[in-house]
């Protein structure tokens, strides 16, 4: 199978998938390449495992919040009942196969390699050169990022998809990395007996976030029995077959433990798609794209190799706007303004738009204000587990929220209100005067429109 075609898309990702599902119902000769499992990342190892992980620790979290259930639910964590959920669901809801089967009967002709650019609208996948007259979708994703640590390369280390398939908890894990992944496992493999060390180099959790995000992720895990050790790197790590050592820099005492994750972000491979061969360079950290996703003439990407964020939700509204500029359709640019993201940790930890470091860096008036979630009706109802707060971002001079984070019980799906008013930039003075539900957790966002100073 080669030769002429009218779009080539290279990675089947979320984007991928639904940017070749799309081109192809929409009448168009569609190939698509995918060298591992059509879905990508986040239906086997991302999004859909981890949350159900992470559902099965905030049930026995919320059963020991219960007086009479607390002994109990700490005496029986059952990690093969998660496992065996995850494997079932990979089985029979995110099977690679069906996704194939999916996409062909849209019409994509699948190619199972890895996809290489070789020239303008020309893409190599093993012996085979397919020529795109419309144009080729780059929608790779990206990988773990593996940071030069003396003594890793070689050991017998976990990242993100290990951690996901493992069958046995181990009995103590050391994490690097306090982003939103090491977070997020952290917190799961401590509430089902794992004794957990979060090495992170910065000053704090979540650092790309609002400080009170890190110290609430920070207070939750301890909460969970997890070492939070910030501003702490490891100078060497050795494995003598059965523990791991992280060596600190600064000489501090070492740590040991039986498995290694190393969550320290993820990157792209550029070179390895010989983007070289359209004239992008292939030591950029991400491909850069115009407002319709246009990377060149006839070149276009979504996804984490655009550097917009390693998000699903950022693939699959890239693949939209890419979608509707090949089929020759108006619509807008992209506009990543009211970004949402979700640290799905006990409590949630959603945000959207800038922090308030961002506001002021960019030269911005802003103001905010801090309420705690247990201030609210719905806060004092729902007692033990109610940590959490809202913080809202004003651009003071035009009176709209340019960012917000929303923390607690259900924190992403209190985020849907505020993301919609970052994005639609309503006034402040209007979200004052609407009429907000009682007794809702969302109601502190009320209380705070009315504190920001």
């Amino acid at each position: 199978m080669s030769g002429q075609v009218d779009v080539v898309v290279v990675g089947l990702g979320p984007g991928g998938e639904l940017a070749a599902g799309a081109l192809a119902e929409a009448g168009l000769d569609v190939v698509g390449i995918e060298a591992g499992l059509v879905g990508g990342e986040c239906p086997y190892w991302g999004c859909v495992p981890s949350k159900m992980m992470i559902r099965a620790g905030n049930v026995l979290a919320e059963a020991g919040r219960v007086p009479d259930l607390a002994g109990e639910a700490k005496a029986v964590p059952d990690w093969s009942l998660v496992a065996g959920r995850i494997r079932s669901e990979a089985t029979d809801g995110w099977n690679d196969q069906i996704a194939a089967d999916r996409l062909e009967a849209k019409g994509v002709r699948l190619v199972r390699g890895t996809g290489r650019l070789a020239g303008p609208g020309r893409v190599s996948a093993g012996d085979r050169t397919f020529q795109a007259g419309r144009g080729v979708v780059l929608a790779t994703g990206s990988k773990p990022r593996i940071p030069p640590v003396p003594g890793l390369e070689g050991t017998p280390y976990w990242t993100n998809r290990d951690a996901i398939e493992t069958e046995e908890v181990p009995a103590s894990m050391l994490v690097l990395g306090g982003g939103a992944i090491g977070v997020e496992l952290a917190q799961v493999f401590a509430r089902f007996g794992c004794a957990v060390t979060i090495l992170e180099g910065g000053d704090r959790l979540l650092s790309q976030e609002e400080p009170q995000a890190g110290e609430l992720a920070a207070q939750a895990l301890r909460a969970d029995g997890v070492t939070v050790r910030t501003g702490a790197r490891a100078a060497q790590i050795e494995h003598d077959g059965t523990t791991f050592e992280a060596l600190l820099e600064g000489g501090l005492e070492p740590l040991r433990a039986e498995r290694l994750l190393v969550a320290t972000g993820r990157r792209t491979d550029l070179a390895a798609l010989a983007v070289d061969t359209v004239g992008i360079d292939p030591a950029a950290r991400a491909v850069r794209t115009d407002g319709q996703m246009r990377a060149g003439e006839g070149l276009w990407a979504v996804g984490d190799i655009t550097g917009r964020g390693a998000f699903t939700h950022v693939s699959m509204y890239q693949a939209q706007i890419a979608v509707r500029d090949i089929l020759g359709e108006p619509g807008p640019d992209a506009d990543y303004r009211a970004l949402p993201r979700v640290t799905f940790t006990d409590p949630e930890i959603g945000a959207v738009g800038m922090t308030e470091r961002q506001a002021r860096d960019q030269g911005l008036r802003v103001r905010t204000a801090v309420v705690p979630i247990a201030s609210s009706a719905r806060g004092l109802v729902h007692g033990p587990g109610n940590e959490g707060f809202i913080k809202l971002v004003e651009d003071a001079d035009r009176g709209v929220l340019i960012g917000a984070t929303s923390a607690g019980p259900a924190g992403g799906e209190v985020l849907y209100g505020l993301n919609i008013a970052v994005h639609a930039q309503t006034p402040t003075g209007h979200l004052k005067h609407m009429i907000y539900t009682y007794p809702t957790f969302h109601r502190t966002v009320e209380t705070a429109l009315n504190t920001l100073q």
